[in-house]
């Protein structure tokens, strides 16, 4: 990041026109310094190579498809140069990158919808706060990925191989029993009971029998 003498650089990527150049007004009247403002992915990446930002603004759908073309960019800039801030700006909550985003590093990062950026001054000091390192979300976004959190099938996370052993478990087969019907050896199955246990969020506790609990989420599942 800049020190406090030097202006925050920052490369915007926005296709449209008009919102494109209100946001590089609103930056530099900020004191910002706007290295460069690109109308696709594309140049986007390009700049960010040639000028090195402290801060990336990025509009989540982009040339030419519309789709993530913004949003697979800023993650590729998060991986490849990890010091760079990363705000992203959608017209809706795309919960799958959203999600992706923040996973991919919670610190110097922000997701908002565009409506917050006709709040001037409480887009600005968003932009401040991700730039310095902070962590801001849309208050819509925190609410659709809690909502998707809640009603997540843990089982989903599970391999086809994990999905085998539990469905063997809800039959009543013990690890050996497991291993042999699987061709695995005794100590493969242990790792995959162990990473279903990991998986399902059913850490050793007094009083409860894992395998049971596990089994009778994949019965409840199958019902």
């Amino acid at each position: 990041m800049s020190d406090r003498t030097t202006p925050t650089k920052v490369v915007l990527a926005e296709d449209s026109v008009l919102l494109r150049d209100g946001i590089v007004r609103l930056l530099t009247s900020a004191g910002f310094e706007v290295a460069a403002a690109c109308p696709d992915a594309q140049t986007f990446l390009a700049a960010v190579e040639e000028h090195g930002p402290d801060l990336v603004v990025v509009d989540v759908r982009m040339p030419p498809t519309f789709t993530s073309e913004g949003i697979v960019a800023a993650l590729r800039v998060r991986e490849s140069h990890p010091e760079t801030a990363v705000m992203v700006l959608s017209q809706y909550v795309e919960e799958q990158y959203a999600t992706e985003l923040v996973a991919s590093r919670s610190k110097g990062v922000g997701y908002l919808l565009k409506d917050r950026v006709a709040d001037t001054s409480d887009f600005i000091a968003a932009v401040r706060d991700v730039a310095g390192g902070g962590t801001v979300l849309d208050p819509e976004v925190v609410t659709q990925l809690l909502t998707r959190a809640r009603h997540a099938d843990p089982l989903a996370a599970l391999t086809p191989r994990e999905r085998d052993v539990l469905d063997l478990m809800a039959q009543g087969r013990t690890n050996s029993a497991i291993a042999t019907e699987l061709f695995v050896s005794h100590g493969a199955v242990e790792k995959h009971v162990t990473s279903i246990f990991t998986k399902l969020d059913l850490p050793p506790a007094e009083g409860d029998h894992r395998r049971v609990l596990a089994v009778l989420r994949w019965l409840d599942q199958e019902d």
